[in-house]
């Protein structure tokens, strides 16, 4: 693997928590991601995987995503998705802004701190 990064892609740093199902297998393994693009992830773990080998991926606000194994170093790795993805909607859920699996706007609000509590009698 080469120290130059030819990509041309934005990638934002994360540190959230995935699920990882590899083909073949119906285990599920728990990995990190650490960065995210549109087009592909690095992720780290435990977890047996060879370049080219085909792999799904639990994105939080997005579900399971589907890639190949791009690269291996030690236990990082690089995920190919097999189609664009909106990376903002990992963000977005991981920010609280979006509680991940839940869609409904009246479970949403009763997450969030009330406002109310902040303002301050005048």
């Amino acid at each position: 693997m080469s120290n130059i990064d030819t990509r041309q892609e934005h990638r934002g740093n994360l540190f959230l928590l995935a699920q990882l199902r590899v083909e073949g297998s119906a285990d599920e393994h728990r990995v990190k991601l650490r960065n995210l693009s549109a087009r592909g992830m690095m992720a780290e773990g435990p977890v047996r995987v060879s370049r080219g080998e085909l792999v799904s991926v639990e994105l939080r606000g997005i579900g399971w995503v589907e890639g190949s194994v791009a690269w291996k170093q030690d236990t990082r790795f690089g995920i190919a998705f097999v189609e664009e993805i909106d990376a903002a909607k990992v963000r977005i859920a991981d920010s609280g802004q979006e509680p991940f699996g839940i869609s409904e706007p009246h479970v949403r609000a009763a997450k969030r701190p009330s406002n109310q509590q902040n303002l301050r009698k005048v």
